[in-house]
């Protein structure tokens, strides 16, 4: 195999496409194990408090982000996913464009292979890069929204050919995925309802972490946290004073 090939003939040649590809089955459900993986190292590490789980997974991921770059058949977590979806119909897409979304996947890993499995350097900016890793991850697994591939289109100035989802062919929509006027506003209420709540979540619960504390100071306006900022010193005020007899 030549430098050539293996810069440009990144997947598998399927009978009926120009260009290499990959199974996208195989691809969506290796996203979705990772994801599933990275949930249970957050709520072990978070009841537990045991951080060789964090550690442990993000080496693997590391590991399993390099092999992918390498080739698609010897990376781990995609092997896992062969397994899951072996009975199910291949769905192909262009090997090129995986492969650079995989490799924007590598270099979100390499620095948090320094920050937390050779050091525990915690702050709230790392734990951002982390939990970008895990919406990436859900966006392809849920939904075959590949970011890394539309960043690679726009990069190429070129568009892609065998896209997840078929979304590089223009086409019309289907009836099927045409929102009539009643589904229009269920979709909206459901909006609506799941952002406010998550804001009254974090702006009226009160945090015990410094991630929670981050992003309940940043649903607040100034006004609102020098008035929380009072209330608790009144409070606190109250404790130490209100039994008093004067």
């Amino acid at each position: 195999m030549n430098l050539k090939n293996i810069l440009w003939e990144y997947g598998e040649k399927v009978s009926g496409y120009d260009v290499t590809v990959i199974n996208e089955r195989e691809a969506r459900a290796a996203a979705g194990i990772l994801f599933a993986l990275g949930m249970i190292v957050i709520f072990v590490g978070i009841g537990y408090n045991h951080i060789i789980v964090a550690r442990v997974y993000l080496a693997f991921l590391f590991l399993d982000f390099t092999a992918r770059m390498i080739s698609p058949k010897y990376s781990p977590s995609l092997l896992l996913g062969k397994l899951v979806v072996q009975n199910q119909r291949p769905e192909y897409v262009g090997g090129l464009q995986k492969r650079f979304a995989w490799t924007l996947g590598w270099l979100i890993s390499l620095p948090m292979l320094d920050w937390f499995v050779l050091h525990w350097d915690i702050t709230f900016y790392k734990v951002l890069i982390c939990v970008l890793c895990l919406l990436l991850m859900f966006l392809e697994s849920a939904w075959a929204i590949c970011v890394g591939c539309m960043i690679y289109k726009v990069i190429m100035q070129e568009g892609p050919t065998h896209c997840p989802g078929g979304t590089c062919e223009i086409r019309a929509k289907e009836p099927i995925q045409i929102f009539n006027p009643i589904q229009k506003i269920i979709v909206f209420l459901v909006i609506i309802g799941l952002t406010t709540g998550v804001y009254l979540f974090l702006a009226k619960t009160e945090s015990k972490t410094f991630f929670g504390q981050f992003l309940h100071e940043a649903v607040l306006s100034k006004a609102d946290l020098k008035k929380e900022e009072d209330q608790k010193y009144q409070q606190e005020a109250d404790k130490e004073f209100g039994n008093d007899d004067f």
